[in-house]
């Protein structure tokens, strides 16, 4: 059983645009592809306040069960994905960072360390932050965010936390 979800996809950069954010587009084929509903896609400049206040009025509205954000979690004074949005998690999924660190340490070696990738549940809505190359995102969707977000991969998944 597959419960379709609502899902927006969130670019974090300073200089993409809608024609060069593959990664955002790639993430957007996989939600429709899975079966799953795309409410929103965005590009927003990697500013913290910003950031948070658009993750912020997802998160609050009902509807929407999973944010997917790209970029931002590295370690330039422009990487502010993880400051923005680490304060919305009522519970932190460190096992998501840690996983897509050993996931991308398989193909890129010890440069995985550079990744903050995190995720965390926020009012009943599933975050994950992940880095901005194409390949990260390909890393994390197929490696840990389809299953996670199937209902019926077993032994868990966070559909039935999503969906009331």
């Amino acid at each position: 059983m597959q419960s379709s979800l609502s899902i927006a996809v969130i670019t974090v950069s300073d200089t993409r645009t809608e024609e060069t954010d593959t990664s955002g587009k790639y993430l957007q084929e996989q939600v429709t592809l899975a079966g799953h509903k795309l409410v929103s896609r965005q590009i927003v400049k990697d500013d913290t306040y910003l950031l948070r206040a658009i993750v912020a009025t997802l998160v609050a509205d009902e509807s929407v069960n999973a944010v997917l954000l790209t970029g931002g979690t590295g370690f330039t004074k422009r990487d502010n994905t993880v400051k923005a949005i680490q304060p919305l998690f009522d519970t932190p999924i460190e096992g998501f960072g840690e996983l897509f660190r050993m996931l991308s340490h398989a193909e890129i070696g010890s440069s995985s360390m550079q990744s903050r990738a995190i995720a965390g549940l926020s009012n009943n809505t599933i975050i994950f932050c992940m880095p901005g190359s194409t390949g990260a995102c390909r890393t994390a969707w197929e490696g840990l965010i389809a299953e996670q977000l199937n209902a019926a991969h077993k032994p868990c998944n966070f559909v039935e936390k999503l969906v009331s």
